[in-house]
């Protein structure tokens, strides 16, 4: 039969690894991945969340593995990999998306503790660096890299500097392992996404759901609306994907067109 531009799409019979999978943007990743014929391998710290994310994956008829722990701990990720593979046969896909803050406080820079740097730069960029350590010694040639970032990296950010600076970094990551990764034909990208109400963006804003339509407006979103885990995942799907066989090396703004 032949092959459609639909057929593209599909992940059949992947293998994925999405760390901070518990929830959110995470959450809608690993769902999303597993409906296009993904079995996927999740982690986070809170192992009630990953597990329950597992048992809707396997209603999908997929296969799911949930292994909690600390993803700033480079020795968690090694093991996370190797774990991964050994379980799962091979890995096809790595979606490091798992980041935030500590206490959501905003701060100026000038104001900000050495805790504080330290941990959103442990969480948001060293995690991502670490990931793709380990997923570089796992994945078949031809694999996937996937990196969160944030729209955030693409300007000043007030009050929330430290996450905006790792994630520029998370940028940098994505281009540069792009091109040492290349010759084994595992492409590297990004996806920064704009506004998406997670529990992290709700306490930052300390808004409510009843929030939310005014925050687009507030945010300037040209497209009316915030964001939606789907939002993310669907372009998480297409860069994981043979559609994008000839993309790496680029990070895509999902953000409603805002500016």
């Amino acid at each position: 039969m032949t092959e459609t531009v639909l057929d593209r799409f599909k992940l059949t019979d992947g293998v994925a690894v999405v760390t901070g999978a518990g929830r959110g943007i995470g959450e809608g990743i690993a769902i999303a991945l597993a409906e296009a014929g993904c079995d996927v391998i999740l982690t986070a710290r809170r192992e009630n969340e990953i597990n329950a994310v597992a048992e809707r994956i396997r209603g999908i008829g997929r296969r799911a593995l949930a292994l909690s722990g600390d993803i700033t701990d480079g020795s968690f990720v090694d093991e996370l990999a190797e774990r991964s593979k050994s379980e799962m046969g091979r890995i096809t896909i790595w979606v490091s998306n798992a980041g935030g803050a500590d206490d959501r406080t905003p701060r100026h820079l000038a104001d900000m503790p050495d805790r504080q740097w330290d941990y959103q730069l442990d969480v948001n960029l060293r995690a991502v660096f670490t990931g793709a350590r380990a997923a570089t010694r796992v994945l078949d040639d031809g694999g996937s890299i996937i990196n969160i970032s944030s729209a955030a990296a693409l300007k000043g950010s007030p009050n929330n500097g430290p996450y905006a600076a790792a994630k520029a970094g998370v940028d940098s990551l994505t281009r540069t392992l792009s091109i040492e990764l290349a010759p084994k034909r595992i492409r590297v990208n990004g996806i920064a996404p704009g506004p998406v109400p997670t529990e992290v963006f709700m306490e930052f804003f300390g808004a409510t759901d009843d929030d939310l339509p005014k925050l687009a407006q507030k945010l300037g979103v040209p497209l009316g609306r915030l964001g939606t885990p789907q939002d993310v995942a669907n372009a998480v799907v297409f860069l994981a994907s043979p559609a994008a066989s000839w993309i790496t090396g680029q990070t895509l703004l999902i953000n409603g067109g805002n500016r």
